[in-house]
């Protein structure tokens, strides 16, 4: 399930409604990201995030789709938001169902790394020395990397 929205989510609600799913669950893993007060040395008052309706989901969908067809996993649920937040809010909700802990865990960071590169979100930062776009980190690109297939 693939979810944009303004509004804020409730971790344990949303772990908890994939949980009762399905009983044959032996694993759940979850990611939580959150806005830092602290970026590239900056204090971060505020981060306006934007994204392009339609092809964001399409996108998020399509990072699921490759996790369920890399890992044998029930379910996951993506949940990003976008709109004005403030630091310490939550901006993402990664989590993934299947029978073993393995699975989930390795689905979870793939997804969560191919949502930092492939999906349209573009992020604006208010500091003390005023707004700037937030780039994509090479961090980011080289742990997508690493989920390369050899050839």
């Amino acid at each position: 399930m693939i979810r944009v929205q303004h509004e804020d989510f409730d971790v344990g609600a949303e772990i908890n409604r994939m949980r009762r799913a399905r009983p044959d669950i032996g694993a759940v893993a979850a990611f939580v990201g959150q806005v830092r007060d602290l970026n590239e040395g900056d204090a971060v008052s505020g981060l306006a995030l934007e994204h392009y309706p339609g092809m964001t989901e399409k996108a998020l969908e399509n990072i699921v789709a490759q996790a369920k067809n890399r890992w044998n996993i029930f379910d996951a649920l993506v949940i990003h938001r976008i709109g004005q937040l403030k630091p310490f809010d939550q901006i993402v909700l990664v989590v993934v169902s299947g029978a073993h802990r393995g699975e989930a865990f390795a689905a979870c960071e793939f997804i969560m790394d191919f949502l930092k590169t492939e999906a349209p979100f573009w992020k604006k930062e208010q500091t003390e020395r005023g707004e700037r776009w937030v780039d994509a980190r090479t961090s980011d690109d080289a742990a997508k990397q690493r989920w390369a297939k050899p050839d």
